[in-house]
């Protein structure tokens, strides 16, 4: 990508050079790496790797990464709700990722780079729907979902920088995902409870409702603060993804919990 390109569009012309600090920031080839070696598991060799074994019982890892995934987005969450809205560094209308030698710059690269990590974290869930033969939970929207969150955060680190209004996406989404976990946790401890836990459909309420305040957001800006620094392109590139998001959680919501299911014949005696 030329520096004239990213000059015109806003874009940093050089990285972060904290980059080379962080393993698999360095490289565009590592997450790349990651998500192309996911999807040949998730939409190959995975279900020919289980077509002959059985499921496997996964109920004490499940609630071992379950856990971890609990505490991990809720100190996120808290970690960001602090560093966002209390003891903010940011101009809350428009957040730029902020100069090199600020002095909470660190804290800002650290945030970030752990939910970074977070979204790589997630692509377990869906080996461990493969190692169970679950892969009715394996859906388009599943997929689409783990791969494109890892590949937005990298690449806006990458041509952004660290945190700026990005972190907002991180707060929203680690609190989202922290009561997802929950929900699994309590699942994976009591698999019998699992279709009595009325709360479930709010989960998808909560994916539909994070991503509309992103779209707002970016809208916001456009409509009512053009001033703002952040890089135009970014601003498009996150209507894109967030509305892209919406409808493909409003066609899963409709489809589990409004459309009406088929009646099954009862057989006459």
């Amino acid at each position: 990508m030329s520096s004239s390109f990213l000059s015109r569009h806003g874009l940093l012309d050089i990285p972060d050079p904290a980059l080379n600090r962080y393993p698999l920031l360095n490289s565009h080839w590592s997450t790349t790496i990651i998500l192309v070696s996911y999807l040949i598991i998730v939409l190959k060799l995975g279900r020919k790797f289980m077509e002959h074994r059985n499921p496997y019982n996964l109920k004490k890892i499940l609630i071992v990464y379950n856990s971890i995934q609990v505490i991990y987005n809720a100190i996120l969450f808290g970690y960001a709700a602090y560093y966002i809205l209390i003891n903010s560094p940011y101009d809350r209308r428009c957040l730029v990722s902020l100069p090199y030698d600020h002095p909470e710059k660190q804290a800002e690269r650290f945030l970030t780079y752990a939910y970074y990590i977070n979204k790589l974290l997630d692509l377990c869930d869906t080996i461990f729907f493969i190692l169970r033969k679950s892969y009715k939970q394996i859906t388009t929207l599943h997929v689409y979902h783990h791969v494109m969150m890892p590949f937005f955060v990298y690449w806006t680190i990458r041509l952004h920088g660290f945190g700026g209004q990005y972190a907002v996406m991180g707060l929203f989404n680690t609190f989202v995902h922290m009561v997802m976990y929950f929900y699994y946790l309590i699942s994976a401890m009591n698999p019998g409870i699992k279709s009595s836990l009325w709360w479930k459909k709010y989960i998808t309420k909560l994916q539909m409702v994070q991503f509309i305040l992103l779209l707002l957001q970016s809208l916001y800006i456009l409509l009512f603060y053009p001033a703002c620094k952040v890089p135009l392109v970014m601003q498009y590139l996150q209507l894109v993804v967030a509305t892209t998001m919406i409808l493909m959680f409003s066609n899963f919501y409709y489809h589990c919990y409004m459309k009406p299911k088929p009646q099954k014949d009862v057989k006459q005696e």
